[in-house]
């Protein structure tokens, strides 16, 4: 099941604190970035994160966000834009930014 372009607008709204995210399309699916670092992504209406030593401290469930994928974190909490916005700041904490 792809996301869907109604998840995608509400979880961009949730993230409206942080400037200069960029949400791109692939393959039904999108992927996150937060000043030009790719924290995560868009996948069968869930919302997951790398996962990173600066993150773990927020205690989120490991998922899958495809077959044959590396874990990721699930943001299960995303009404809450305070706690969204740490969340993804701490994780690019840890990240390299995109060249």
């Amino acid at each position: 099941m792809a996301t869907t372009k109604d998840y995608r607008s509400f979880v961009l709204e949730q993230l409206s604190l942080l400037d200069n995210i960029i949400c791109k399309s692939m393959m039904g699916e999108y992927l996150l970035y937060y000043n030009s670092t790719l924290f995560g992504g868009l996948y069968d209406n869930r919302l997951l994160i790398k996962i990173t030593d600066s993150n773990k401290k927020y205690n989120m469930q490991e998922a899958i966000p495809y077959k044959n994928a590396k874990p990721m974190y699930l943001v299960d909490d995303i009404d809450n834009q305070e706690i969204l916005r740490d969340i993804v700041l701490d994780t690019c904490k840890d990240l390299p930014s995109k060249k």
